[in-house]
């Protein structure tokens, strides 16, 4: 250990005969811990609040999904889809159709997503478990599962044969004449309704498969997309060459993250908002840092005469007030880490903050590229401060050591 090194560190612990000298490096000490642990816990937030927005994703949304490149669908024959089911990376996968049609019902109407499914359906998504009234479609049946908003703006009831759902989508053949109407129109009845999210709730309708290529006039080999279960740590890399053995059309295959890439970009977007902003309140706490050591160094005055008596030069003396200024910043930033991580560990495992008007925990969670992120902000910035404090102090000190 170097000489600069202990002397730095043990000015970090001495105490000064002058009370205000004290308090200023107490509160250059409270100050950085204060910040640190406030950026922590604000990124630990916002990494909680990613994944529970994203667990509403992951619900609906399969592993993969392959997707036309052109045109609104992809041909593959029944032969093909059980080439693909018997893939040794894939655990289970469905055929959708989807598009946007008209729903009606009374004098209520709305326009939403038709997506029609099979019954292995639910061996990709467990779209059963998500149905709040009611049951999941039945086989064969002109029987439609909606969403719990689109439900409620159109006061659609539970198996009401009173009143059926009208269905209504642009018909792919030219009118005959003048009166034909320009829409397919099919009438269902409502099954159940789902509860996902206010915005998959608004959006979406289920029926059964056969239903929907009805309606839509689609020929038996076509499909919206494929929806895929993989095995655990199968790569996209891997899951793209075994589709292109066995898929003859071109296609584009998603992964979780390219199906909701707004939403990640979103939140990508606020973190690093936030980061900026915390970063900047963190660059205030360290002028604190700056006012601390010029204080240190008036009050050592007498000292560093004797150290550059004894030899010492102006870039060792400027070294230990550079280390000194790092220390403060690394061991306050410490410490308000370790605040930090009690607090979001405590709210993981017992929580004791919930989400203004509801019952539910406030999503945090402790992730290591946290912790590394801000540990770098306090070195960097701990670096550049006692760099330019220690900097701008030496001209002064010489100047007094001359004299």
């Amino acid at each position: 250990m170097s000489l600069v090194f202990r002397i730095a560190w043990r000015y970090f612990f001495s105490k000064s005969n002058q009370t205000v000298v004290n308090r200023i490096n107490n509160i250059a000490l409270l100050v950085i811990i204060v910040a640190s642990a406030s950026l922590m816990i604000v990124l630990s937030a916002f990494s909680g609040l990613r994944e529970f927005g994203l667990s509403f994703s992951s619900i609906f949304d399969p592993d993969y999904k392959i997707l036309p490149l052109q045109g609104k669908t992809i041909l593959v024959d029944s032969h093909t889809l059980k080439k693909l089911k018997r893939l040794s990376i894939i655990e289970n996968i469905s055929a959708t159709l989807e598009e946007k049609v008209f729903l009606s019902f009374n004098d209520k109407s709305q326009v939403a997503y038709l997506k029609g499914v099979s019954p292995d359906y639910l061996s990709v998504i467990p779209a059963d478990s998500l149905v709040a009234v009611g049951e999941w479609l039945i086989p064969d049946t002109n029987c439609v599962v909606a969403g719990y908003s689109i439900g409620a703006s159109m006061d659609l009831g539970v198996y009401d044969y009173t009143d059926f759902l009208n269905i209504s989508f642009p018909q792919n053949s030219p009118q005959k004449n003048l009166r034909q109407s320009p829409f397919l129109t099919e009438k269902a009845v409502t099954v159940g309704l789902y509860q996902i999210s206010e915005d998959i709730d608004k959006k979406y309708v289920f029926s059964n498969i056969n239903f929907a290529r009805k309606l839509f006039q689609y020929p038996k080999n076509a499909y919206s997309a494929i929806e895929i279960q993989t095995k655990p740590n199968v790569s996209y890399q891997a899951l793209h060459i075994e589709l292109e053995k066995l898929i003859e059309g071109e296609f584009i295959l998603k992964d979780r993250v390219a199906l909701n890439s707004a939403l990640y970009k979103m939140l990508n977007t606020e973190n690093v908002a936030v980061y900026l902003i915390f970063t900047l309140v963190l660059v205030i706490a360290m002028f604190n840092v700056i006012g601390a050591l010029i204080m240190m160094i008036l009050d050592k005055k007498s000292e560093i005469k004797i150290l550059n008596a004894m030899g010492a030069t102006h870039e060792k003396l400027r070294g230990i007030f550079f280390l000194l200024g790092v220390l403060i910043s690394l061991i306050g930033g410490a410490i308000g880490i370790i605040i930090a991580s009690i607090a979001v560990i405590i709210q993981q495992a017992s929580p004791f903050l919930q989400v203004p008007g509801t019952s539910l925990p406030y999503p945090v969670k402790w992730e290591f590229e946290n912790f590394i992120l801000v540990v770098l902000t306090l070195f960097t910035l701990g670096v550049i401060t006692s760099a330019w404090a220690s900097r701008g102090v030496k001209k002064l000190s010489m100047t007094k050591l001359d004299q």
